[in-house]
């Protein structure tokens, strides 16, 4: 076992709250298609795995919301951009809506994704989870069994368990 401490009798672990059937994503996934991905599935993140299935990041709704508010605020170098710094001269805000859809069809997951990840053996209790996700301030965590990914464990796998 990893470096979590062993269950306790009857203690449950990641095991038996996980979910087993992940969704994944692949680094070059459009962030548009993602968004409409986790709608559908009613799911606020996901991993992101390469194209031999390893795990190589996480993204959730948060990091596409922060890439989407850099991008709205990124300075545009278009010389039709130019009359923005003219003295009484406004923005042309007659471009702006298309171009910033056309930036945005243009990002991938692999420009919002998170590189560090969490994760926890299948066999880790429930409790040490739980002071982990709240440690470190995430909402889901990723249960592997020798170093491949079985399930995940979410915020909400957790608040199941005191429904129980």
């Amino acid at each position: 076992m990893s470096d979590a401490k062993r269950p306790r009798a009857n203690e449950p672990t990641a095991r038996d709250v996980m979910n087993a059937d992940v969704l994944t994503v692949g680094p070059e996934a459009p962030l548009t298609r993602v968004t409409e991905l986790f709608l559908e599935e009613g799911i606020h993140g996901a991993p992101v795995v390469d194209e031999t299935e390893a795990v190589i990041g996480v993204i959730a709704t948060t990091d596409i919301l922060r890439v989407v508010e850099e991008e709205h605020d990124a300075p545009r170098s278009d010389a039709v951009y130019f009359r923005d710094t003219l003295e009484y001269s406004g923005p042309d805000w007659s471009q702006g809506t298309e171009d910033f859809q056309d930036r945005l069809a243009q990002l991938t997951v692999a420009d919002a994704m998170q590189t560090s990840i969490v994760a926890v053996d299948e066999g880790t209790p429930v409790p040490e989870i739980a002071k982990r996700m709240r440690a470190d301030r995430i909402h889901r965590v990723l249960v592997t069994r020798r170093g491949r990914l079985v399930g995940i464990v979410t915020t909400l796998d957790l608040i199941g368990l005191l429904e129980r």
